[in-house]
């Protein structure tokens, strides 16, 4: 969950990237940041740490992220000066939803028991785009072997479970229930 604060950062930065015409990019570097940052349990902890000094926390994060975008590093050392650069992570993703939100962007997971081929990866895609009625889509594929066969998929808050386990577990509530 972001802070206000973070959304606030991320509305002005998503805001000078439009001006900019550098949304895309910034989303870019945003998504690059985010995932840097849940990545490394020490670069949550320098950022987090009291002890750290704003400017050693603003030179560690501009050695890292030394290919961004110079309205990104703009960002780090703002939050820098004003001693925030334990939000960066939740700027980084309140940038990203809002670009998303922006755009129309809708985030779809599936789970399967195998790797999606490249066939059926068109086939969710297609059914998610139906669904969503949007026509942009990112499809992320997690694989579950506990799921036996068939596919779970979740579409923002929407979840429809088509695995055989499921269908297992179905059949065993009615089978109970008949003969209890």
């Amino acid at each position: 969950m972001s802070s206000r604060a973070a959304i606030r950062y991320a509305k002005a930065l998503l805001e000078q990237a439009g001006e900019a015409n550098i949304q895309d990019v910034i989303f870019g570097d945003m998504r690059s940041v985010y995932d840097t940052i849940q990545g490394s349990r020490e670069l949550q902890v320098a950022l987090q740490s009291p002890v750290i000094k704003a400017e050693d926390k603003k030179q560690i994060l501009e050695k890292i992220f030394t290919d961004q975008d110079k309205l990104t590093l703009s960002l780090i050392r703002v939050l820098a000066a004003n001693r925030r650069t334990d939000i960066l992570g939740q700027v980084a993703k309140s940038f990203v939803d809002l670009y998303k939100t922006q755009k129309g962007i809708k985030d779809a997971k599936v789970i399967t028991a195998v790797p999606l081929t490249d066939a059926m990866e068109e086939k969710v895609m297609a059914k998610v785009k139906q669904l969503t009625g949007s026509q942009s889509v990112t499809l992320t594929n997690e694989v579950d072997a506990n799921i036996l066969g068939g596919f779970i998929l979740r579409v923002g808050d929407v979840q429809y479970d088509a695995s055989i386990r499921n269908q297992f577990e179905n059949l065993k509530k009615q089978f109970t229930s008949q003969y209890n």
